[in-house]
């Protein structure tokens, strides 16, 4: 008598803990779909940079306006990289590493880039010893024309002049990211 309660007790306890993982399993499997489907959202890739379209723009501390506001950008163009995506929110991050979420009608796909640094030359073409267009200051948002994936080299466009800088001397591109 006392091996049947034992064995009843072991298969209870089995029973206990299969349901047990089976509910972890459908759990882990639930949050595996919904990260899955929040990358999914735009069908663009990521990680991505954009630019912010406003002069104004609300970064919050969650996909939603419900979520309170965690960061205020008072800078038109600035270049953001979106991480993630859920709904019709992206989160983004910005130069200094601060992350939070954007509505994605106040991202553009337009590309800028930030002068990182100190001053920068940009150029007539891509290469050092080419003749100075302008100086750049650093915190300078610039607009990303384009940049091929081989180079080292970026074609900018800045307060109406146009040039070359080099992708190190700035943030807002991908070391191979090829522009067109």
């Amino acid at each position: 008598m006392r091996d049947l309660l034992l064995e009843s007790r072991v298969w209870k306890f089995a029973a206990i803990l299969a349901s047990i993982l089976l509910g972890l399993a459908i759990i882990a499997g639930h949050d595996e779909a919904s990260a899955q489907e929040t990358l999914k959202a735009s069908g663009l890739p990521l990680p991505r940079f954009v630019s912010l379209r406003s002069e104004e723009v609300n970064m919050r501390t969650g996909p939603g306006v419900q979520y309170p506001v965690e960061w205020v950008y008072k800078r038109r163009n600035m270049p953001v990289e979106v991480i993630a995506e859920f709904g019709t929110w992206r989160k983004v991050r910005d130069i200094q590493g601060t992350q939070g979420w954007v509505h994605q009608s106040l991202l553009s796909s337009n590309r800028w880039v930030t002068v990182t640094g100190q001053a920068r030359t940009l150029r007539r073409r891509a290469d050092v010893t080419s003749p100075a267009v302008a100086r750049i200051e650093p915190g300078a948002n610039v607009q990303l024309l384009e940049c091929s994936e081989d180079s080292g080299w970026c074609r900018m466009s800045a307060g109406g002049y146009e040039g070359w800088l080099r992708r190190v001397e700035v943030w807002g591109v991908y070391p191979r990211e090829n522009i067109k």
